[in-house]
Parts: C-alpha cells; structure tokens; sequence
C-alpha cells in the first residue's frame, strides 16, 4: 500500500495547467515542424510558419499559446494499491485547477449552469475521469480543451451493417463539416465501440495518445494511415484557407460493442492539442 498526500495532487495540477497552456508536447512540436516542411501551398506555408512563431512566443514570455485556455479535462488512472490522505481527491484536483487558472493567468472560462450562465471565477469545476489500474502509482494527465474544436466533435450512432466504411464516412463528415472552426491542422481522435458515451471517452483518450504513434491493432493502424490521407485530400488547410495539412495525426481507439450496435465518435483538436502527464 503506497499513501498519496492529496496536497501532492494539487500542486501537480496546477503546475500541469499552466505547463500544458504555455508549451507543447515533443511528439506535437515535431508533428508541427514536420507540416510546415512537407505542406505544399505557399499560403498554407505561411500559416503554419505563423503557428510556430506564435509558439515560440508563448515558451519565450511564458504566456498562453491560444487565448481560449480551455476547460480542464483530468484524466486520473490510480492504482489499487493507493491511499490518497489529506482530503477529498476531487476537491484536490479542482484546487489544482483553480490555482493553476489564476495564478497562471489564464483565461476562466467556466460557467456554474450550463444556461444560467455564470462565470465560476476560476475555472473549475474540471471534468474528471477515474480509471483503476494495477499497482501504486498515480498517473495524472490535464487536457485544457478549447470549444472551436469540441463544438465540432460528433457522435455517430450507425448500424452495424454500416460496417467500415460507415466509420469513414462518419469520420470524413465530422472534419468536413468542421472545416475552418476547428483551428486546423487538427488532431482527430475516433472512438469506435461501447456504447453512447463510452465510444465518447475512447475518442477524447485518443486525442492524448502522442501523434506519432500508431495503434497496435493492424486495421485500425490502417484506418488511422488512411483516414489522415483522405482528410489531407480534402484541401481544407492550415486555418481553414486551403492546403494539404488539414491534420496533423487521426488516433483511433475501439472497445468491444453489442450485436446491435456500431457506436462513433469524432473528437477534434485544434493544432495546440494540449496536455501534460505526469506520474506520483
């Protein structure tokens, strides 16, 4: 039995919520370096330039990289042989968040009702999702989430004589009618299985996977390969303004589903996709 003081928790959070809003991952650092060397349309060039320069501002005066600094997604995979002392677990999380969110100076964004609408001040609550895992350790990934992108994820619930190319169409719908909204080069990350809102976390869980990396699972690593040449094809661009990177990665996680079912869902990224992992 290994014991985690939830104090601990708190001062990672906040520290990752402000690491995760100034600075990107290595695997979307190069992914973005590797855009602006293979796009082809000198437009598309000049905007992903533009992208780079906006992240080296943000690592060099230690701001923001994009205005909207998201809602804070906590993905906490906790292993059985933890105790957590000090106090309530969630309420440590969303200190983190709330320290993290004004001490980091980032924008809150917020409100206590989704219709009465009124700012919380802070930036909390986050959203939080718990896993059980084997072990002692505590793995914490924050995934601040801006709402250009999550507005356009979709959730497709198909037939299962839709079969694959069902999913290719859902998937290539979703980035279309996205288009320009999305802030591309986007991140596409694909659920496929469960049920409704299962199919909705392996999607959101994808959007963290590092984008240079492909699935273990030989048909998924080829529909992932195709689905990211066809969403290049489809002359969207960097910043909706044409082009051929109109996505930087397409992660795909599946789950086992009913025999009546064949549930979809598409959960785009901006080109910032921004999160931070850390394990206690």
């Amino acid at each position: 039995m290994r014991t985690i003081d939830v104090v601990d928790v708190t001062r990672n959070i906040r520290e990752m919520c402000i690491e995760a809003n100034y600075f990107l991952t290595a695997d979307m650092e190069d992914a973005m370096k590797a855009a602006v060397q293979n796009e082809k349309a000198p437009l598309g060039r000049q905007i992903l330039g533009q992208l780079q320069d906006n992240l080296k501002i943000a690592g060099k005066e230690m701001i923001p990289i994009c205005q909207d600094t998201g809602m804070a997604v906590v993905f906490l995979e906790i292993g059985q042989d933890v105790h957590f002392t000090g106090g309530s677990l969630e309420d440590a999380v969303n200190e983190g968040v709330r320290l993290g969110y004004t001490e980091g100076y980032l924008r809150k964004s917020v409100v206590g009702d989704p219709l009465i609408r009124t700012n919380t001040q802070d930036n909390t609550p986050a959203v939080i999702h718990y896993e059980i895992t084997e072990g002692e350790h505590l793995e914490i990934t924050v995934a601040p989430k801006g709402f250009g992108s999550e507005n356009m994820s979709r959730i497709f619930m198909l037939k299962p004589a839709d079969g694959i190319e069902g999913v290719k169409n859902a998937i290539l719908t979703a980035v279309k009618d996205a288009g320009p909204n999305a802030c591309p080069p986007m991140v596409v990350g694909v659920g496929i299985g469960g049920t409704f809102e299962k199919c909705a976390l392996l999607a959101k869980k994808a959007l963290i996977r590092p984008v240079n990396g492909r699935s273990p699972i030989r048909y998924v690593r080829e529909l992932e390969e195709e689905m990211l040449e066809r969403i290049n094809r489809t002359g969207i661009g960097p910043g909706g303004l044409g082009g051929t990177t109109t996505a930087l990665a397409v992660n795909i996680n599946t789950y086992p589903t009913h025999i009546a079912g064949l549930p979809v869902a598409v959960n785009i990224c901006c080109h910032v996709n921004r999160h931070a992992v850390r394990i206690l």
